[in-house]
């Protein structure tokens, strides 16, 4: 058996550790290469904030496999993977905005979001606050328990969302968000998941969906979320995954998918060209 509460333990640590690194890093990091699209961008702080939880892993869970943003995966023994990302939110990070941040989660049951069980997720961002989380134990932001189990009507929701880098498939979330502003507050664009997944979970934003997210975009905050009594789910109610995560509290959440569905959000891919 894993101690989910050792793991979020080592999680934030390992999250601060790094997340110190590209804070002091910031004002010398460049642009080192590209992923998805021209505009998908690495820097070698996220190399180097990788290097760093990589090497700290090895030393302190040595038969734990590790699933990182910029490395290969490295197997391992006792069951459970680290799901690292070294900076989410690079871009917010290279022009000097502040929703970006470390995201390190455990999780058991292999790689794919649909049958993993998160155990343990730390999330530090370029603020310095620090959310943890582990499975069955709850959920903290700078040490104060989250709880969430009320939230405003959809009318009322400020939602938050996110656009993939590639150009055809952000026109079709375009379309999605277009139709979405009709049924809530307000839309918010705030260019990290793993960090709106915590402002959800603390209440500083409603309610957060978007397509297209990696694993480690999700795991520590999708816990974060969930722990804090928010519901994380696909469209149609089972595990969240690459396609599709929509993040609500209970009473909001099916209405919520109600509507995304009714804009599109089940495929939005079908759109010529995206």
């Amino acid at each position: 058996m894993h101690s989910p509460h050792t793991l979020m333990e080592i999680a934030a640590t390992l999250a601060r550790e790094a997340g110190e690194l590209i804070i002091e890093g910031r004002a010398r990091a460049l642009v080192t290469s590209t992923k998805t699209s021209p505009i998908d961008i690495v820097t070698q702080m996220d190399v180097a904030a990788e290097t760093l939880l990589r090497t700290r892993l090895s030393k302190v869970r040595p038969d734990d496999a590790i699933m990182g943003e910029e490395g290969e995966d490295t197997p391992g023994l006792s069951g459970v993977t680290w799901v690292v990302d070294p900076i989410d939110g690079t871009v917010n990070y290279l022009y000097g905005l502040p929703h970006f941040a470390v995201s390190v989660a455990a999780v058991e049951g292999g790689t794919d979001p649909v049958t993993w069980r998160i155990l343990a997720g730390a999330v530090y961002d370029g603020s310095r606050v620090e959310w943890k989380a582990a499975a069955g134990l709850g959920a903290w932001r700078n040490g104060k328990r989250l709880e969430r189990s009320t939230g405003p009507t959809l009318s009322g929701t400020l939602l938050a969302t996110g656009f993939s880098y590639i150009a055809q498939r952000r026109v079709a979330q375009g379309k999605i968000v277009t139709a979405m502003l009709a049924h809530v507050r307000d839309i918010r664009r705030l260019g990290a998941a793993s960090v709106d997944l915590c402002l959800v979970a603390e209440g500083t934003i409603d309610a957060y969906y978007e397509h297209g997210l990696h694993p480690w975009d999700f795991a520590a905050g999708a816990l974060i979320a969930s722990q804090a009594g928010v519901t994380v789910a696909g469209i149609d109610g089972g595990p969240a995954d690459s396609h599709l995560l929509i993040a609500a509290v209970p009473g909001v959440w099916d209405e919520l998918r109600d509507s995304l569905e009714q804009a599109g959000a089940r495929r939005p891919w079908d759109t010529p060209g995206a």
